[in-house]
């Protein structure tokens, strides 16, 4: 017995150095923990743990004979997702320190920024290539008028002062004066026409009446200020562009160019209320000038300058875009109405004042004359353009008739058909139509014997409900052409003939 205790004491002994050498710190692991094993190799045997000074059975010795089969070796063990060991008790693995993970952070930020940046500039992920147009366009397509880059400056630009400092002297201040004795009502500046576009009562009382050249003849003191407004010089000879509702009904125009301390009395050469542009001259040379440019160059959200005189604060330079072109208004005042077309819309501020001034371009040339904004909205704005103004400068600076484009109109005033004008017209309630009030002499109308209190429901077989579809109509019709006119009369419908006439050529007539 003593001498097969002996045996198992140098087995174990011999197993402990073995297991020793395999395992350098098998020793100081089992002062501190147990261990746990796993499975070894195939046999599927559950593991078993066994405290630092515990005595292993004689039949564990067979799991840690070192003599049995290359199959029994040891498996290295694998926490999940930790790196493999390769050997039992085996140090763990270093931790990556934080400079390293932040290194890899800054690799792939750098990594990530310069692909996106390459992908922008290519533009892998669109079917527009670096020339604006689709990879699957024909070569042969035509490009867009004016085309524009979109890798521009995204702010406001930056040359708006340079602007300001070489367009600014070139634009003068227009005050405007009228008799004392017609300042008694009816001004310009009291119309519906600054009542709608402009507020109330700005730039004091004046006269309402037809403008007329300056004149020496009424001094200041025998006149009242009326209005005031802006223009600018254009011709360093002393010529001026501004509104003619600027000057309308003055009978003295004083002018005030930057960095002269006397006022030029200015005379009106020539203006054309339909366009409301006006030309004034002053004497003396050598006058700063902004020169004309082309409205139809610029697209929508182009970058504009205005400078102007608002409420008298002179040399007042705003900012905005190019909203829009090609607007239609019209504006009622003391006169008649102004039918405004092909304006341009911006959202630079404009205010009483700035009429007659210029928008600028980022060059710092002309491309309109600001003329109206809407005082019930906010960057509504609107600018005569260079191709109107360009048309009709000789003209106004030699005072000669302006070339008018041809008006169609029949002569007419019409008025939408309502119940109670059915009614005693002894017609069906629901008739749509447009009803005759009145007929200008010697007009269209008047010689195709359309009469008053007729009713026009149609016109070369189609029915027109209202008086602006018919209007439009007839408006689309050349001067000379021949209209069918499908008339009620006294409960009959007639058919009357009229050809189409100028309106230039007659009084103004309502349509």
């Amino acid at each position: 017995m003593d001498e097969h205790n002996k045996k198992d004491e140098e087995l174990q002994g011999f197993a402990y150095d073995q297991e020793k050498k395999a395992d350098p710190y098998a020793e100081a692991r089992r002062e501190s923990e147990p261990y746990t094993f796993g499975p070894f190799g195939g046999s599927g045997t559950p593991s078993q743990t066994y405290g630092p000074s515990e005595y292993r059975p004689a039949e564990s010795q067979a799991a840690i004979d070192i003599s049995s089969s290359p199959s029994k070796e040891y498996r290295p063990f694998t926490v999940s997702g930790g790196a493999p060991r390769g050997e039992w008790g085996a140090q763990p693995p270093r931790r990556t320190s934080f400079r390293a993970i932040f290194i890899a952070f800054l690799v792939g930020v750098i990594a990530v920024g310069g692909l996106m940046y390459a992908a922008d500039k290519q533009n892998w992920f669109s079917d527009v290539n670096v020339t604006g147009t689709s990879h699957t366009q024909e070569a042969t397509a035509k490009p867009v008028s004016n085309p524009v880059g979109n890798s521009g400056d995204v702010v406001r630009p930056n040359n708006i002062a340079k602007i300001f400092e070489q367009s600014s002297p070139a634009v003068v201040k227009i005050e405007t004066y009228a008799p004392a004795q017609q300042n008694n009502g009816g001004s310009t500046w009291d119309d519906d026409f600054f009542r709608q576009f402009f507020g109330d009562d700005f730039g004091g009382n004046g006269n309402g009446g037809n403008g007329g050249n300056g004149s020496d003849g009424n001094s200041q003191q025998d006149a009242q200020p009326s209005g005031m407004g802006s223009g600018f010089i254009f011709d360093s000879t002393g010529y001026i562009l501004t509104n003619q509702h600027v000057i309308n009904g003055a009978s003295k125009i004083m002018v005030t160019i930057e960095g002269h301390d006397t006022p030029y009395t200015a005379k009106l050469l020539g203006s054309s209320y339909d366009l409301d542009l006006a030309v004034l001259k002053i004497e003396g040379s050598n006058f700063p000038t902004l020169k004309l440019g082309d409205s139809s160059s610029l697209n929508m959200g182009d970058w504009v300058v205005a400078i102007g005189n608002p409420y008298g604060f002179e040399h007042t330079v705003t900012v905005g875009v190019l909203s829009s072109n090609e607007r239609k208004i019209s504006i009622p005042d003391t006169n008649g109405t102004r039918n405004y077309e092909h304006l341009l819309q911006t959202d630079a501020s404009i205010n009483p004042g700035n009429s007659g001034g210029p928008l600028l371009n980022l060059q710092g040339e002309v491309i309109g004359i600001n003329t109206a904004v809407s005082s019930q909205a906010q960057g509504i704005g609107f600018a005569i353009p260079t191709s109107t103004i360009t048309e009709v400068l000789d003209n106004l600076k030699s005072n000669t008739k302006i070339p008018q484009k041809p008006v169609p109109f029949i002569g007419a005033t019409l008025q939408d058909v309502t119940p109670d004008i059915a009614k005693r017209l002894e017609i069906d309630e629901n008739t749509k139509g447009s009803f005759v009030r009145e007929i200008a002499f010697n007009t269209p109308a008047y010689k195709a014997d359309l009469r008053q209190y007729d009713v026009i429901t149609g016109m070369d077989g189609t029915a027109y409900k209202t008086k602006e579809d018919l209007i439009a109509a007839i408006q689309k019709k050349n001067v000379g052409d021949k209209a069918k006119l499908a008339v009620l009369r006294n409960g009959k419908e007639i058919e009357i003939t009229v050809t189409i006439g100028n309106k230039n050529d007659y009084q103004p007539q309502q349509q």
